[in-house]
């Protein structure tokens, strides 16, 4: 294997730190300085590069977010005024079947409110599991049993 040189300074430093030498020789300072130095630049471009990505997406989400509650408060207007129409048929309904007024209202503002709350009772149920009780569970057994383990 022949070594080839570039100056009077690369030779020397070359020499100086076993150039050509057998496989496990040291390796000059300069060459070790480039290769940390072409490493850091590696590991820069990556992280810039995951970054600027991460960048991009959390745009991405951001707009779709912004789409996605927009689409719903639309789809929420819609459903309310098709449930008012439905309220208005029903009571139009009562009244044609001999009801009056008034009370084909307080029938219809009966049956919103038991609708509403059985849909309450639903939601409050379910929140419950929002605080995650299986995991504090678990967490709580596991600090209990590492308590023990200390004592």
């Amino acid at each position: 294997m022949e070594t080839h040189f570039s100056s009077a300074a690369d030779t020397a430093d070359a020499a100086a730190f076993g150039a050509g030498a057998p496989d496990g020789a040291p390796a000059p300072k300069h060459e070790l300085l480039a290769d940390a130095m072409s490493l850091w630049q590696s590991v820069r471009g990556v992280g810039s590069a995951h970054l600027k990505l991460a960048t991009l997406e959390m745009r991405l989400t951001g707009e779709s977010l912004v789409t996605m509650i927009a689409a719903g408060v639309m789809a929420a207007v819609l459903l309310v005024s098709a449930w008012l129409v439905l309220v208005a048929v029903a009571v139009l309904a009562l009244v044609n079947g001999g009801f009056s007024t008034s009370i084909a209202l307080l029938i219809a503002v009966a049956i919103n409110l038991l609708l509403a709350w059985f849909l309450y009772g639903i939601a409050h149920r379910r929140s419950q599991l929002l605080g995650f009780p299986a995991t504090v569970r678990s967490l709580e057994k596991f600090g209990s049993s590492a308590e023990a383990v200390e004592s």
